[in-house]
């Protein structure tokens, strides 16, 4: 399995701090968040990365490199402008192969083992098109995105709601008729599929945070520390 870490978003919540590092770059627990990502995909064996940027990518092409010090093999795919979420897996689609393939957002940090990915795959029906790692609804987003049922599918309704995580495994298919060259959001195209009853979840219970302010880093950094 190939993987994706989205990492092109200009993360104008974390200004000042991202003014001069993009989001994956900021260091939390002694390394930048983009390596957590990297390297758990490397223990799940997961070697062959994509990552996409925009916003001062040439910081994070000069971080990572090639991957090689990681063990991994990492491809990068400049956007210019940035793509937005489902534009910029569209633009990528070349360098992700013909199976599902795994995205996780650049700027979250997650516990969630990658080696799972691949029983995740094996769940997913002919007709599914993706599946998606959800978590409970954090104190800045209660209202949540998606809900599941007890079968494992993400329908439009149900008694709770959970967050998207931003890790999730796709076909290609999924990203069908999506212009490579235009900013393109992902929200769209998961609603219309969990419509079409094509779209399979799961629940994290561990630790997962979206680390969209510098508060939020620091949050980290403390539950990091006490680890």
């Amino acid at each position: 399995m190939r993987a994706m870490i989205l990492a092109a978003g200009r993360g104008e919540r974390m200004r000042p701090l991202s003014d001069t590092l993009p989001k994956p770059l900021l260091p939390v627990g002694g390394k930048p968040l983009i390596v957590w990502h990297i390297e758990r995909l490397v223990r799940a064996g997961i070697t062959e990365i994509v990552i996409n940027h925009a916003w001062l990518g040439h910081l994070i092409a000069a971080a990572v490199g090639d991957g090689s010090r990681f063990g991994a093999h990492i491809l990068h795919v400049p956007e210019s402008p940035a793509l937005e979420t489902a534009g910029g897996i569209a633009h990528a689609l070349g360098q992700l192969g013909n199976d599902p393939f795994l995205v996780i957002n650049g700027d979250i940090w997650c516990d969630w083992d990658p080696a799972k990915a691949g029983r995740a795959t094996h769940t997913l029906a002919a007709s599914d098109r993706a599946w998606l790692l959800l978590a409970r609804n954090p104190p800045h987003h209660p209202g949540g995105d998606f809900h599941l049922d007890a079968n494992g599918r993400v329908v439009a309704g149900g008694a709770e709601t959970l967050t998207f995580t931003g890790i999730a495994i796709y076909r290609p298919e999924f990203f069908q008729g999506v212009d490579p060259t235009s900013p393109a959001p992902l929200a769209p195209l998961l609603r219309r599929a969990i419509r079409r009853g094509e779209v399979r979840g799961e629940r994290h219970a561990g630790l997962w945070m979206d680390i969209g302010t510098p508060e939020r880093l620091r949050e980290l950094g403390r539950l990091l520390e006490a680890l």
